[in-house]
């Protein structure tokens, strides 16, 4: 009776195999498997996510700390998405690894939005001089790259446009091309008369302001409808309820499109290794802010969100010598900006846009 069963069982794994081997076609050549889709994507996916398990077994356990760290970084959330503790793990990770890089105490900020607050920012066009303090105090607040031996090495987020200042000559009204009555370039046509947008941005005069130039700085704009977001495939840019658009870095695939959706010319990519070095390091960081950036990251201004969400003006605006750059909370009827709201004549780049910067330009 055994021998009899065992037999029928060795028969039927017999048949089994023969029938799983069986051809699917009658060509020998075409002498295959038959797998399905399915099959094939379960396979993949469990043999990758092995290796995956396996390797960052081999690399959490290994000597090098800074390896480590590094790696579970790679497999962190999306920051909107993480838990109080995992950003805790997040932030112990960061400040670990900016600290042995930089050979100094750092601290990675995590203080979310206050609620209650919308934060506003203004600027007097008539006051600037073009003095450019602006730049320079943003790139040393926010550790951006200060690379000058290849392009794209060195970043500033402010942009201060040099526009000429000029006026149309009545003189000139007969003059131009060709001559006589339908004239179809007057004589005015090529001198100054300070185009708005049409200026300089790298320049370097003997002293500010200049007799013959308006001045116009540019950032983000930190709008309420950032066109920036919306084209992100990844959604590693978002608004925050203080209104700021932020980056996750570490999500961040430097894909360009959020660069090419803004209209203001905001965003800057590190095409290279950032240079920062070590003595120049800001050690004060946030994590949505002016944390260490890496190679192939887009970053921006954030109204140095390490200072603003603690009460404090953006560099940018401590630095600004004649006192033409206001920030503050613009649902508080009694702030500076709402002030200037109220009373100035205010105006915003691009509106017809339809973006509603939170950056407001006005004037007395």
């Amino acid at each position: 009776m055994i021998h009899s069963k065992l037999s029928a069982a060795v028969s039927a794994k017999e048949n089994t195999s023969e029938r799983q081997l069986q051809p699917v076609s009658a060509d020998p050549a075409q002498a295959v498997l038959k797998t399905t889709r399915r099959d094939f994507l379960k396979t993949g996916g469990m043999l990758s996510l092995s290796s995956l398990m396996g390797t960052a077994a081999l690399m959490t356990q290994s000597d090098d700390a800074h390896a480590a760290v590094e790696w579970a970084e790679h497999f962190q959330k999306n920051y909107r998405l993480m838990t109080d503790q995992e950003k805790a793990e997040s932030r112990a990770r960061l400040e670990k690894r900016y600290s042995s890089e930089y050979g100094k105490q750092v601290t990675v900020d995590t203080t979310d939005a206050q609620p209650g607050v919308l934060m506003g920012y203004a600027l007097n066009i008539r006051k600037c001089i073009g003095c450019r303090r602006c730049v320079h105090a943003c790139v040393a607040e926010n550790n951006q790259s200060r690379g000058t031996k290849r392009a794209g090495e060195k970043i500033e987020w402010i942009q201060v446009l040099r526009m000429e200042r000029g006026k149309f000559d009545a003189g000139k009204m007969n003059q131009g091309y060709p001559e006589g009555l339908g004239i179809q370039v007057g004589g005015n046509a090529y001198t100054p008369a300070g185009q708005i947008l049409e200026g300089q941005y790298h320049y370097n005069p003997e002293k500010v302001p200049e007799d013959d130039a308006n001045y116009m700085p540019i950032a983000c704009m930190q709008c309420e409808k950032p066109p920036c977001v919306k084209v992100c495939p990844v959604r590693t840019t978002y608004r925050e309820p203080d209104g700021v658009v932020v980056i996750d870095y570490n999500w961040c695939i430097g894909c360009r499109m959020c660069m090419g959706a803004c209209p203001y010319w905001a965003r800057r990519l590190n095409v290279t290794n950032p240079v920062l070095p070590k003595e120049e390091m800001n050690p004060v960081t946030h994590y949505l802010g002016n944390r260490p950036r890496m190679r192939g990251v887009v970053e921006k201004c954030h109204w140095c969100l390490q200072r603003s969400r603690h009460g404090r003006y953006p560099a940018c605006v401590e630095v600004c010598p004649v006192g033409a750059r206001k920030f503050g909370n613009l649902l508080d009827p009694e702030s500076e900006v709402s002030l200037i709201l109220a009373r100035k004549n205010v105006f915003r780049l691009k509106a017809d846009l339809n973006t509603f910067p939170k950056f407001f330009y006005f004037y007395d």
